[in-house]
């Protein structure tokens, strides 16, 4: 039996990746599934956490990048056969997370010889999320085992000293920074803390709305955020003005 430790860099799966080392259970290899949309920080963090394990995660990089895959992929099969990219996932079409995440991760473990089983990082408070595998592999949850919540995770981890460089004092979870199912406070910060990110989500959802017509949101594109979120600043500033003033004529 293989012991695959499943790891997306979140705080969960790396709470559960220490605390399976530190108690010495079986881990024959870690796996991360590259998404190629990945926060920077997320990279530098997958980097520290080999360096405080001393072993190094397997990194499954994909054949196409997000961005291919929104705009040029060909699509082989069902009513959109032929048309090039997948423009922006919806709840209907996650095929970012069946690309990027489950082909990856199935196509590697079903070269393995042996009988696999696969650490999972479900939270304890989040254990609607565990279920059977299909292809047959054994599924096992510690964190559910060790009742540990999604925040004795993340203390877990501040503890041994990782903090993702503040980016879970942003974001409650840490998915791709292109993931159209952010709250839209999350794509305040982004806009507000990394503008080059941002100003790429605007590019690709450009290039995604001449491709096939669709936008980042249904009936809303990015650059209709932008100027939605350039709208709120400026009546925020103003209501900061008006209520200094008022405070200086007060005085």
């Amino acid at each position: 039996m293989k012991y695959i430790v499943s790891f997306s860099g979140g705080k969960d799966s790396t709470a559960m990746l220490l605390r399976l080392l530190e108690e010495g259970r079986p881990v024959d290899d870690i796996v991360f599934c590259d998404t190629t949309a990945e926060f920077p920080q997320m990279y530098e963090h997958i980097a520290q956490v080999e360096k405080y394990i001393g072993r190094k995660i397997t990194i499954l990089k994909p054949e196409h990048d997000f961005e291919y895959m929104m705009l040029e992929y060909e699509q082989k099969k069902g009513k959109n056969k032929g048309q090039k990219g997948y423009g922006w996932a919806n709840a209907r079409a996650r095929w970012c997370t069946a690309y990027f995440k489950r082909e990856q991760i199935n196509r590697y473990l079903k070269k393995m010889k042996d009988d696999v089983a696969q650490y999972i990082g479900v939270a304890a408070d989040e254990i609607v999320r565990t279920h059977n595998n299909k292809d047959g592999r054994t599924l096992i949850y510690p964190l559910v085992e060790w009742g540990m919540t999604e925040k004795d995770c993340l203390q877990y981890c501040y503890d041994r000293g990782f903090a993702w460089n503040g980016l879970y004092e942003k974001f409650h979870r840490l998915s791709c920074y292109l993931c159209p199912f952010k709250s839209l406070n999350e794509l305040r910060i982004i806009r507000r803390d990394f503008p080059e990110l941002w100003k790429h989500m605007m590019e690709l959802d450009e290039k995604c709305i001449k491709n096939d017509g669709y936008s980042f949101r249904p009936n809303c594109s990015i650059a209709d955020l932008d100027a939605r979120f350039e709208r709120e600043e400026r009546e925020l500033n103003l209501f900061s003005f008006a209520g200094s003033d008022e405070e200086n004529y007060n005085t």
